[in-house]
């Protein structure tokens, strides 16, 4: 199974383009219909992107943007805004919600892989560059064990004999 990815839309035919185009460059992606169930689906699902519609009844985009990001489990998670509105500032104001990319409908299906990818690509480097977590680290008080000079921790040392 690829990476996998959100996808927040209510429009029931680019929900499954959206879908049948991750699926066909091997992503795992999610349907969403309803932006009201995204916030428990991401948390369900686990994904490494959100695809986010900006236009939705009940609840827009663009709210669902912010809620994700105030979420300290969710925020790490970028999320690319795919949106019918195309006016001056409107990419401005997706981006100062908290979306990563931006792409307006109606999308170019190179573009909007290219679009995934990138973000997927820039959140991975972001991860490998990310401090230790606390987990990994050692515990609070304590200092990591040093080896003395000239001593490594055992690379080319063959295994113990087994008893």
């Amino acid at each position: 199974m690829g990476q996998k990815i959100l996808v927040v839309e209510d429009n029931e035919l680019n929900l499954k383009l959206f879908c049948d185009l991750l699926r066909a460059h091997g992503y795992a992606a999610e349907p969403v219909r309803d932006g009201r169930e995204a916030l428990a689906r991401a948390r369900d699902f686990g994904p490494e992107l959100i695809v986010m519609d900006i236009q939705m009844p009940h609840i827009s985009g663009l709210e669902l943007i912010e809620q994700l990001k105030a979420d300290a489990e969710l925020k790490p998670i970028p999320i690319m805004a795919v949106t019918a509105y195309a006016a001056k500032g409107d990419e401005e104001r997706i981006r100062d919600a908290g979306a990563e990319g931006y792409v307006s409908k109606p999308i170019s299906v190179l573009k909007f892989v290219e679009a995934v990818r990138a973000l997927l690509d820039a959140a991975a480097a972001r991860a490998a560059e990310a401090p230790e977590t606390e987990e990994a680290a050692a515990p609070e008080g304590e200092a990591a064990p040093e080896l003395p000079a000239g001593e490594d921790a055992g690379e080319g040392e063959a295994p113990p004999d087994p008893i």
